[in-house]
């Protein structure tokens, strides 16, 4: 297999995308010019290459899934998240009100550009909206903030997470921070725990034969639909990172279980500051992405 060094590149940025709630490695996927052939490439994963692979006929399998492009993609993705993943977990532990109001103001400005991308404003978009809005925040708020550590859930969590990679504009990072499994993935990453990480990637394979492949028909065929309920998905979520909050349980491990969103209090002043200023950087980050790189890539 010749080793294709812009390619690894390419997949090191999506990974970097990935890795950060907000930025999505279907953006960059699209900016460098490889969107449609990783759409292509993993709808290729399919009964059919699966029946290959278990029949033994592994150079036709490879071919058919276009192998060497999603290995060095996934290289590339697997060492950019490798290396970023311990930083993250430091500046989580540290720098809590600076990190959260940074995704914040990514995952919102994410949702305005998306926004911006519906054809067709009517009220059908608007309910649409308010249906994805009402259903996220409700989520958000009465969910509880620690899920499961099981192997099933952790599976499932991949699954879905894995099918954000096709949709521009939502990352699967965003999706475990909505099940509340980022941080548990990211320490997992870090200490290279291979029992739950080879539960998460089964999940992500599985997710990404059957979730990925609806998701792409009806992104297809109900674009506006599909763009709404996102948008107002992004922005009822929004609750759920809001670092300033009351803890209302803890589990048995004395971590918070239900947590209610509240206003800083007269003693949070820095830390208010600090992630205003935060979010606005955050803001301007995707302002600067969406301006100077959305629609200049040119499919290679």
């Amino acid at each position: 297999m010749k080793f294709n060094t812009s390619l690894f590149v390419k997949g090191m940025l999506m990974g970097i995308a990935e890795i950060i709630p907000g930025v999505s490695g279907g953006t960059l996927a699209f900016i460098t010019g490889i969107y449609t052939e990783l759409v292509d490439s993993i709808k290729s994963v399919n009964l059919g290459s699966l029946k290959l692979l278990f029949k033994f006929q592994f150079k036709n399998f490879w071919k058919q899934i276009n192998g060497n492009f999603l290995f060095t993609l996934f290289i590339g993705m697997i060492s950019s998240i490798l290396i970023l993943s311990r930083f993250i977990i430091f500046l989580l532990d540290n720098h809590h009100f600076k990190i959260w109001g940074f995704f914040f103001g990514l995952i919102l400005s994410s949702a305005f550009i998306i926004f911006k991308s519906i054809s067709k404003l009517n009220t059908k978009s608007y309910v649409f909206l308010s249906l994805g809005f009402v259903v996220s925040g409700y989520i958000s708020l009465v969910a509880p903030s620690s899920t499961p550590n099981t192997y099933f859930f952790i599976f499932i969590s991949g699954a879905i997470a894995i099918s954000a990679m096709i949709l521009p504009g939502i990352s699967g990072s965003f999706i475990l921070v909505f099940l509340s499994k980022y941080e548990f993935i990211l320490s997992s990453l870090n200490s290279l725990e291979i029992n739950v990480l080879t539960v998460f990637l089964a999940g992500c394979v599985t997710g990404l034969v059957t979730f990925s492949r609806l998701l792409s028909y009806l992104f297809k065929n109900y674009y506006d639909s599909v763009v709404s309920i996102l948008v107002g998905f992004l922005m009822g979520s929004l609750i759920k990172i809001w670092p300033f909050y009351q803890i209302i349980e803890f589990n048995q491990n004395n971590e918070p279980l239900y947590t209610n969103p509240v206003l800083p209090n007269s003693n949070q002043t820095l830390e208010s500051i600090y992630f205003l200023i935060f979010l606005v950087v955050g803001i301007l980050s995707i302002w600067f992405i969406e301006k100077k790189f959305i629609g200049i890539g040119k499919e290679n």
